[in-house]
C-alpha cells in the first residue's frame, strides 16, 4: 500500500467518523467514575481519554489521586486507548471531550477536520522515545537489511524513524521494503517479537523502550532527545473538542487546573508519582510495571505544561517529507489562553504557542 493510498484510507475513515452519530469509542475500554461530590448536584461529567502508559502519567496520576474529581466536582468518565487514531475517532464522534494524545494524531485531526475539531490546550510530556536494538548493532550502517518495529504506520514514532533513516541515506517504504524493513505493530507485540528475535529493534516510547532493554538485553542506538533543540520535543499533550470547549468554558478551566496540579504533583514527588501511575496501570491492564522498568521509564520523561509548539511544526514537516502527510497549516491549532490564565494565577510564567 503506497503512502497516497494510506492517506486516502485515513481520510475516508475520518470522514466516516465525523458524520457518525454514534458515540463509538475505540479503545481498551472505559470506566464510568460518575460519582458526584456534594449533595448530588447536577454536574456535567467530563469524558477524558488517555493511554495506559507512562508517557500519559499526567492522566494516570490525576485520576488515581482524585485530582480531576476535586477540580471538576465529579470524577471524569475515562476511556483508554491503545493508539491515536482510535482516540481521534472518539473525539470526532463526540464520544469524549478531551484526551491526552501524541503529536501526529493531533496534527492529523486538525488537518482532516480543516481546523474545526480540536485544539491543543496544554503540554503533558517530553522525551521518552528511543531506538532500541540488538547488542550486535552498533551504527546506522548496521541497520541495513534489519527489521525495525514502530507502534503504527504514520504514528509519531513511525514518522520519526522514517525521517531519521532518510536523513542517514537509508531507504524504507510503507510495505516493509527498502534498506531497512519497518514493521508497524502494537507495542505489546514488539516486546514479544524483540525477545524472540523476529525483529532487530524498535523505535518506541516508554515504558516499552525500557522493557526491551531490561527484559530482553536491548541497547539504545538513538535517544530521540538528542535529535531536538534543547533535547525537548512533545510526546504527549492535552487536546479538547472545540465544540465542547465553547459550550463548557468553566469545565475547560477546571480541567486545565487539574492538569496543572497533576503535573506539579509529578514533578514535586517523582517517586510517589511513579508508584501512583503504576497502581493506575495495574488497575487498567492487570499488569504493573517491574520496579526497574518503572524507574527507568519515569526518569526518561519530562512532564511539563509546555506543549513545545516548535516541535509539533517540525513533526508535521517530517511527516510530509516521508510522504505520510499532505502539507498542513497548523496556525491556530493551539489555544493556551486558559492554561496561561491558570499559570498566572499561580505566579508561573506564560507559555508560548510558537
Amino acid at each position: 500500500m503506497n503512502a497516497r493510498k494510506v492517506r486516502g484510507m485515513a481520510a475516508a475513515l475520518a470522514a466516516l467518523a465525523l458524520t457518525s452519530m454514534a458515540a463509538a469509542c475505540g479503545g481498551t475500554g472505559s470506566t464510568d467514575t460518575s460519582a458526584k461530590s456534594g449533595g448530588g448536584a447536577d454536574t456535567t461529567q467530563v469524558r477524558l481519554g488517555f493511554f495506559p502508559n507512562i508517557t500519559h502519567a499526567t492522566a494516570l496520576v490525576g485520576v488515581e489521586k482524585g485530582i480531576y474529581a476535586k477540580h471538576l466536582g465529579a470524577a471524569p468518565k475515562t476511556s483508554t486507548f491503545n493508539a491515536g487514531p482510535a482516540a481521534i475517532e472518539a473525539v470526532f464522534s463526540g464520544a469524549i471531550d478531551a484526551t491526552y494524545i501524541g503529536p501526529n494524531p493531533a496534527i492529523n485531526a486538525w488537518s482532516k477536520s480543516k481546523g474545526q475539531a480540536i485544539k491543543i490546550v496544554a503540554g503533558a510530556a517530553s522525551g521518552g522515545v528511543f531506538l532500541v536494538v540488538k547488542p550486535e548493532i552498533n551504527s546506522v550502517e548496521d541497520l541495513k537489511g534489519k527489521k525495525i518495529a514502530t507502534p503504527q504506520l504514520g504514528n509519531t514514532q513511525d514518522v520519526a524513524l522514517r525521517y531519521w533513516l532518510t536523513e542517514k541515506g537509508l531507504k524504507s517504504d510503507t510495505k516493509g521494503g527498502g534498506d531497512v524493513s519497518i514493521v508497524p505493530q502494537e507495542n505489546s507485540q514488539t516486546v514479544q517479537t524483540f525477545a524472540t528475535g523476529d525483529i532487530d529493534g524498535a523505535w518506541v516510547p516508554e515504558p516499552f523502550a525500557s522493557r526491551l532493554i531490561k527484559e530482553s538485553g536491548g541497547k539504545v542506538l538513538v535517544d530521540e532527545r538528542d535529535l531536538w533543540p534543547n533535547k525537548q520535543f512533545v510526546i504527549t499533550h492535552l487536546i479538547v473538542r472545540q465544540q465542547w470547549a465553547k459550550e463548557h468554558p468553566d469545565l475547560l478551566k477546571k480541567l486545565i487546573e487539574a492538569h496543572v496540579e497533576a503535573t506539579k504533583f509529578i514533578n514535586d514527588d517523582p517517586a510517589g508519582a511513579a508508584t501512583t501511575a503504576n497502581a493506575a496501570l495495574q488497575k487498567l491492564t492487570g499488569k504493573p510495571l517491574k520496579p526497574e522498568v518503572l524507574d527507568s521509564a519515569f526518569k526518561n520523561i519530562t512532564f511539563t505544561n509546555d506543549p513545545i509548539a516548535s516541535s509539533l511544526v517540525t513533526s508535521a514537516e517530517h511527516a510530509t517529507k516521508v510522504g505520510l502527510l499532505d502539507p498542513v497549516d497548523l496556525n491556530g491549532i493551539y489555544d493556551l489562553k486558559v492554561l496561561n490564565e491558570v499559570l498566572a494565577a499561580q505566579g508561573q510564567q506564560a507559555i508560548s504557542d510558537k
